[in-house]
């Protein structure tokens, strides 16, 4: 019987011991901020929905994190001056607030040891931050770019800093004329760059790794590239093409002209798919913006642009026999392969192009060129292998034709004998 009612307190004691260590968990995790701001208005509202998308909920900080107050308490104490309660951040409080973690190495490792602790130092020496700095509250800071409490992280496909979000991000300033009147700098990026070869990779493709407008421009230290430098900024990605263009007669003429690199004939936000037409001497040449008719530079656009005509229509020709040859029976897949070779030599000479030299956008037109003929002889020679089984096919029917009627007359001729007695 002792033992039973030792038993029996025991059990009892450890329960009770559980409900208090439960009460005091729920006191410490309640959020009585959100469980109020749940019910009120826009833009005072933030529901629970929202704020566990947070990455700082997630990482277990509260509204007390940047507001101060105590969360736990569900009277008007819980925004006492006393329980350091800051109420609503202004603007020009928010990249110190922000820092003020971010800028912590030592904070920040418990979290995300990978994560830079330098944004706040890069915002500073951006166009934004130096605006900031001279008291331009209109300028983006922290939470026009990551949100305020449905922060997430920017792998996350719904963060604004996410790379599909960030041009549409950008483009809630700098494509408001409204807003950016003061500023005086075009607002029409993004519709330029909605319409770009980067855009299409990025939007329509998926291609995470293309350029956005954090790519060019940087995004906490964001800063437009200078004219000097935009070839620096395109080699990022163009390494070839910016190796040739280095090495080329337009280098030292556009850096003795002021012209900057690449989009000069590129383009910067709107970047349209590169044609051959682009290079050569008819309308849509972006060479007569400087060149014009019978100067050197003239000359080169022209030669270029009729060896890499010549290539692309020679691989169209032999493709059209080998599909012919193809849809007719004959094998020509080792053809079909060195076409690869061919349009890899064309794609090769397009890069060359950067040279702006005709020398070595030949070599690879010329080896492209081989490689297509070759190719086209191929195809001739299945064509002629179709026809000649062709042929062969005809003389094999007319021979069994023949063989069968004279079957069928010999028969005709022994019913048509008498029967011997």
């Amino acid at each position: 019987m002792d033992t039973w009612r030792n038993s029996s307190v025991f059990r009892i004691g450890s329960l009770l011991f559980a409900l208090s260590l439960a009460q005091i968990c729920l006191a410490q995790t309640a959020n009585t901020c959100v469980e109020c701001h749940t019910a009120l208005d826009a833009p005072l509202q933030v529901t629970q929905e929202q704020f566990s998308h947070d990455i700082h909920s997630q990482k277990g900080l509260t509204c007390a994190s940047c507001h101060g107050g105590d969360p736990t308490k569900a009277d008007m104490d819980a925004m006492s001056k006393s329980a350091g309660f800051r109420g609503k951040i202004e603007r020009n409080q928010i990249p110190a607030l922000c820092g003020r973690c971010h800028s912590d190495p030592a904070f920040m490792r418990q979290y995300n040891p990978s994560l830079r602790t330098d944004q706040l130092s890069q915002y500073q020496t951006s166009v934004h931050g130096k605006l900031f700095g001279k008291g331009d509250t209109k300028v983006a800071v922290c939470t026009d770019c990551h949100g305020v409490h449905n922060l997430r992280a920017p792998s996350d496909a719904g963060s604004n800093v996410h790379p599909l979000n960030v041009a549409k991000t950008c483009a809630r300033c700098h494509a408001n004329a409204e807003y950016m009147k003061d500023y005086k700098i075009p607002t029409d990026q993004f519709a330029k760059y909605s319409t770009s070869v980067h855009h299409d990779a990025m939007a329509v493709r998926g291609d995470l790794s293309a350029p956005t407008c954090t790519t060019c421009h940087g995004n906490h230290g964001a800063t437009p590239p200078g004219v000097g430098t935009v070839q620096n900024v395109c080699s990022t990605c163009h390494v070839f093409q910016a190796q040739l263009y280095a090495q080329s007669p337009h280098k030292a003429a556009f850096d003795n002209a002021g012209f900057p690199g690449c989009v000069t004939c590129h383009s910067n936000h709107a970047v349209v798919h590169p044609t051959d037409a682009k290079i050569g001497t008819d309308a849509q040449s972006v060479c007569l913006q400087c060149h014009v008719a019978g100067d050197a530079g003239y000359q080169t656009a022209s030669q270029i642009h009729t060896g890499l005509t010549r290539l692309d229509a020679a691989i169209g020709d032999a493709d059209h026999l080998l599909s012919l040859a193809e849809a007719s029976g004959v094998e020509v897949g080792e053809a079909r392969l060195q076409q690869d070779q061919a349009r890899d030599s064309l794609m090769k000479a397009r890069v060359s192009i950067h040279s702006f030299r005709v020398p070595p956008v030949n070599e690879d037109l010329q080896a492209g060129l081989a490689i297509a003929a070759k190719n086209m002889q191929a195809g001739k020679d299945a064509l002629a292998e179709r026809d000649y089984r062709r042929r062969g096919l005809v003389l094999a029917l007319l021979s069994i034709f023949i063989t069968v009627a004279g079957l069928f007359l010999y028969i005709r001729k022994i019913e048509r004998e008498p029967a011997k007695p």
